[in-house]
């Protein structure tokens, strides 16, 4: 389904009950509310209601030019005004990746818009902060950023050979075709350019303006994430004053939406159903 809110038509995949209680799911990069697909079922199943996203610059409809466009305030606008135009007041909100910032940003900005939050794969801005401050190794992790900040080298780079280089960086997602399904939309004409402002628009004074989370939370992340290290995941406790529960998943890379959506959908319904 379409939805139109501030100006923009964003792609929604709904699922589940019509009289569900809702559900938000936001997605990472370079992906789209099709990463959910393997969750949503168990989700459904407990009676809820899913709206699963595609985010600014992943909607066609919502592919703003400028690279401004795409810095986290905006971002976490999108969010409260689709659940606007959805007319769902509150909900329990689930973000993966990039989706988990703008959650984050939803949950401190808004919390009455939030019944619970989960978080998958990035913790709390403060907390990546606090990581990157202090841990070599964070450092080293978060080095590709700087080539994904660079306008056309990152694109030629992603997208030479048929996209070789992103299709090699969604390795962890396992299925070739599930690769090829988040693959094949970036080489379409300014989507990959659109996902990328996100990290384009990135600045240290927005990621300092997501304060404390004072909603019932739950951070899932897994120890073979090759971006989030064990210093950013456990640092996240401190930045969250409601409810807090940290789920660690062993063995599992940072696409955990695909690589673990039984264990994903059990931490989110026990977040959500407690």
């Amino acid at each position: 389904m379409r939805v139109d809110a501030r100006g923009l038509t964003f792609e929604v995949r709904p699922g589940g009950p019509a009289d569900g209680i809702p559900v938000l799911l936001l997605h990472g990069f370079p992906q789209h509310g099709g990463e959910w697909d393997e969750v949503v079922p168990a989700l459904h199943a407990a009676g809820l209601r899913t709206y699963a996203l595609d985010q600014r610059g992943y909607s066609p409809g919502a592919r703003p030019a400028t690279v401004e466009a795409y810095r986290i305030p905006e971002l976490v606008a999108d969010a409260a005004g689709v659940l606007d135009a959805l007319g769902v007041k509150d909900a329990h909100v689930v973000g993966h990746d990039w989706g988990a910032i703008v959650a984050w940003g939803l949950a401190a900005v808004h919390p009455e818009r939030l019944r619970t939050l989960t978080a998958v794969s990035v913790p709390h801005p403060a907390a990546m902060a606090h990581a990157l401050a202090t841990d070599l190794r964070q450092k080293a992790r978060s080095a590709y950023i700087s080539l994904f900040r660079k306008p056309g080298k990152a694109e030629k780079v992603l997208l030479s050979l048929r996209a070789a280089a992103l299709r090699r960086m969604l390795g962890g997602v396992g299925d070739p075709a599930r690769v090829a399904r988040y693959a094949d939309p970036m080489r379409e004409p300014g989507a990959l350019t659109a996902a990328l402002n996100w990290y384009r628009a990135m600045s240290g004074a927005d990621l300092k303006a997501v304060g404390p989370v004072d909603v019932p939370t739950t951070f899932i992340w897994s120890d073979r994430d090759i971006a989030i290290g064990r210093t950013a995941a456990e640092a996240c406790a401190a930045h969250v004053t409601g409810d807090y529960r940290f789920v660690e998943l062993c063995g599992v890379t940072h696409w955990i939406p695909d690589e673990a959506p039984a264990a994903l959908a059990e931490a989110i319904l026990a977040r959500v159903t407690r």
